[in-house]
C-alpha cells in the first residue's frame, strides 16, 4: 500500500457506497462524505430510514441514491454493486459498516439471533469485499474501508457471538490485504473505534435484562466518520481513531484475563439488579426509530479535558501495575 500523505486529496465527485448508512456511525459517515462532495450510495434494510438519509444528502446538494439491502444476503449485496455502477459508472470507496449486536448469557440468546449476528456482521463484510474487489481490480483502483470496532482486538463481555464476528472480520481482511498487495492503488483499510455515542446500543438485541444506555466517555460518531474520510484520502491498513481505542487495545493485550474477567463480573452484577424484558432489537428486522446519529447517554458527556485527564490517570495506573509485575518477576528470579 502507498504510504505517502495525500490528506489534502479531494474526494469531490467520487462514488461512495456505505452499508448500514441510516443511523449511528453509518449516518455520520454518509454526512461526512456528502460534505466532501461525493456521490453517495446508501444501503440499509429499512425504507423509511433510507428515505430520511437520502433527503439529508439532497439537502446537502449531492447526488444520492438509497438501495434497500440486507448485507447478509449475497444476492442483495451484488445488486447493490450493480446499482452503484449504474448510478455513476464506477465505485471509488466502499464502507463496510452495517452491523448488529446481541448481549446476554450465550446459551440464553436464541440460536436464530446468534446465527443472524454472524450472517450480518461476518458474512455481510465478506459479501461486500467479494462483490466490490473485482470492480476495484477492473478499475485498477479503489478503497475498501471496514468499520470493525475495537471488538476486533478485545471481546465484549456477554457478547460472545458478536465478538467472534469482529475477530473474524479482522482476520479475513488482514488476509485480503495480502491478496491485493500487488495492486498499488487498491487498498483495504480497517478502523477500530471504541464504543460510540450512537444509536447502536439502543438498537441492539438484549437478553441480559439490561436496557443499555451509552457511557458518557463513548466516542462521538462524527469523529469516527471523520477518521473514515481520512482513510479514504490517505489509506492505511489499520487505524485507531482516538486515544481511547488504542489504549483499550493495549491494556487488553497486556492483561487479557483480568480485563475480560472484571468486565464480565461487572455485567453479572448489573444483570442481577436489572430485569428488562428480552428484546431482539434490529437483528432480525430493520432498525426502528430513532434513525439518527446520536443515542442516549447515562450521564452528561464530559469535556475533552476531562477525558484526557482520566486517560492520563488510567495510563499511570497501568504503568504502576507493570512496574509491580516486573519487580515481582525479578524477585522470583532472585
Amino acid at each position: 500500500m502507498k504510504s505517502e500523505d495525500i490528506s489534502g486529496k479531494s474526494l469531490s465527485g467520487k462514488t461512495v457506497v456505505i452499508t448500514g448508512g441510516t443511523s449511528g456511525v453509518g449516518r455520520a459517515t454518509v454526512e461526512a462524505f456528502a460534505l466532501e462532495g461525493c456521490h453517495i450510495v446508501v444501503a440499509a434494510r429499512g425504507k423509511e430510514a433510507l428515505d430520511e438519509t437520502v433527503a439529508l444528502c439532497r439537502d446537502l446538494e449531492v447526488a444520492v441514491i438509497g438501495v434497500p439491502t440486507d448485507v447478509s444476503v449475497a444476492e442483495e449485496v451484488e445488486n447493490l454493486v450493480q446499482t452503484a455502477l449504474q448510478f455513476n459508472g464506477r465505485i471509488d470507496i466502499w464502507v463496510n459498516n452495517a452491523g448488529v449486536m446481541s448481549s446476554g448469557k450465550f446459551e440464553e440468546i436464541p440460536m436464530e439471533v446468534n446465527e443472524q449476528v454472524i450472517k450480518t456482521n461476518l458474512f455481510g463484510y465478506m459479501h461486500g469485499a467479494y462483490s466490490v474487489l473485482p470492480v476495484f481490480k477492473r478499475q485498477q483502483e479503489g478503497v475498501l474501508i471496514n468499520n470493525i470496532s475495537i471488538g476486533g482486538f478485545m471481546p465484549a463481555p456477554y457478547s460472545a457471538v458478536y465478538s467472534s464476528t469482529k475477530f473474524g472480520i479482522r482476520g479475513m481482511m488482514e488476509c485480503l490485504q495480502g491478496e491485493i498487495s500487488d495492486f498499488a492503488d487498491i487498498h483495504i483499510c480497517n478502523i477500530y473505534p471504541q464504543i460510540q455515542r450512537s444509536t447502536g446500543n439502543m438498537h441492539s438485541a438484549k437478553y441480559s435484562g439490561l436496557d443499555f444506555k451509552i457511557p458518557p466517555f463513548a466516542a462521538d460518531p462524527r469523529d469516527t466518520a471523520a477518521s473514515i474520510v481520512k482513510l479514504a484520502k490517505n489509506p492505511k491498513k489499520e487505524k485507531f481513531p482516538d486515544a481511547t481505542s488504542l489504549f483499550l487495545k493495549t491494556v487488553y493485550g497486556l492483561f487479557p484475563k483480568p480485563v475480560i474477567n472484571v468486565a464480565s463480573a461487572g455485567m453479572r452484577l448489573m444483570m442481577k439488579i436489572k430485569n428488562a424484558p428480552d428484546d431482539n432489537g434490529n437483528v432480525l428486522q430493520p432498525s426502528q426509530e430513532p434513525h439518527r446519529i446520536y443515542g442516549e447517554t447515562i450521564l452528561p458527556v464530559p469535556s475533552r479535558k476531562t477525558k484526557i485527564a482520566l486517560l492520563a490517570g488510567l495510563g499511570l495506573g497501568i504503568a504502576y501495575m507493570l512496574m509491580k509485575k516486573n519487580s515481582g518477576s525479578e524477585e522470583t528470579c532472585d
